[in-house]
């Protein structure tokens, strides 16, 4: 009996060792995060560059905006965030030419919690350039100015990138988070690897990660 009690508890202490190991203080690539085949280049600012590949109307991509959202204020001038909207289908470009029409005219950061409770919790519908407009045109823009830019070659240049973009950083699902060109993780990649978690955990698991991401990538090794 002695040796199985021993047993037991020695095959307990490994569980919980491995489980430890694959926790977000210890984020393990594969599990907490993704480590890209091929890097990508990032501008040359001093900052680590995150990329938010999203969605207007994803709701797991609505309720993780205020949480990135304070995140990103922590971080101050350690990273430079930029956000992607991503087009899975050709119906997903109208409010591509949105995100960067209000990009171009800076007020994409303004308005990105004002899109998101329009469509989640309003429920109103934003998918097509006649609804956007009329949206817009609501929300004290220029409509013209607006308009303009969202026809325009700069606006059409940036989605014709997006997809190469998705590939680049292997994007099948939103949100996701790019960091410093190399590394990817989301609240699916950390779900996924370490087991099914209330909502809230999950965004504060993804922060961790993120830290700790950030952490790795601002050293010099990091771009070695």
């Amino acid at each position: 009996m002695r040796l199985l009690s021993r047993i037991f508890l020695a095959v307990g202490f490994s569980l919980l060792a491995a489980s430890a190991s694959a926790t977000p203080d210890n984020p393990q690539n594969g599990k907490d995060y993704l480590t890209l085949d091929k890097p990508q280049q990032t501008e040359n600012t001093g900052k680590v560059e995150v990329l938010e590949f999203f969605w207007y109307n994803c709701p797991h991509c609505n309720v993780l905006d205020p949480v990135l959202h304070d995140w990103v204020k922590k971080q101050g001038d350690k990273i430079s965030f930029k956000r992607v909207p991503v087009a899975f289908r050709d119906s997903f470009v109208p409010q591509q030419r949105l995100y960067y029409a209000l990009e171009a005219m800076g007020k994409a950061d303004e308005m990105q919690p004002k899109i998101l409770r329009a469509i989640h919790v309003e429920r109103q519908q934003l998918d097509t350039e006649a609804q956007i407009v009329d949206f817009i045109s609501k929300q004290g823009i220029d409509k013209q100015k607006f308009l303009d830019l969202y026809n325009s070659f700069g606006v059409d240049s940036k989605v014709k990138r997006v997809p190469q973009l998705q590939q680049a950083f292997q994007i099948n699902g939103v949100p996701t988070l790019a960091i410093d060109g190399r590394y990817v993780t989301s609240p699916s990649i950390i779900s996924e690897g370490n087991g099914r978690m209330p909502e809230p955990a999950l965004h504060a698991a993804t922060m961790k990660v993120m830290d700790w991401l950030i952490a790795k990538s601002a050293k010099p090794a990091a771009k070695k």
